[in-house]
């Protein structure tokens, strides 16, 4: 199992930025990913990143406002969210998987979740 803690959400006005943060620590994994839950909606994937080559891929609501990457060093992905919109708020959670997916179902462990929220 592999233990994945998020930080860095809070409160920010629309138009700004926010860089999320996952640790992880445990067993072997090779795709992190990164998905949101706003409030009475379903869970959705926002980004993925291959840990070792280090590509990318985003849901098309976020393309070119948010960025994944990974510091190998301090087993740690980011998610740096630029230009950000008022729905964008949601409860933002990282997800470890063994294969390259963008289904919730494909990833096994998941962080507890960090609420990010965008005010207009």
């Amino acid at each position: 199992q592999v233990q994945l803690v998020e930080s860095g959400g809070g409160l920010v006005q629309a138009g700004g930025s926010l860089r999320l943060s996952c640790a992880a620590s445990g067993r072997t994994f090779y795709f992190m990913g990164w998905f949101r839950q706003a409030p009475g909606k379903e869970r959705e994937f926002v980004a993925r990143i291959d840990w070792s080559s280090g590509l990318t891929s985003y849901a098309d609501s976020v393309k070119g406002r948010f960025t994944c990457f990974r510091d190998n060093a301090k087993n740690t992905v980011y998610l740096q969210m630029n230009s950000l919109k008022p729905e964008d708020t949601a409860v933002y959670y990282c997800a470890a998987a063994r294969v390259p997916t963008t289904v919730q179902a494909g990833f096994g462990s998941w962080g507890p979740g960090t609420q990010v929220t965008v005010s207009s």
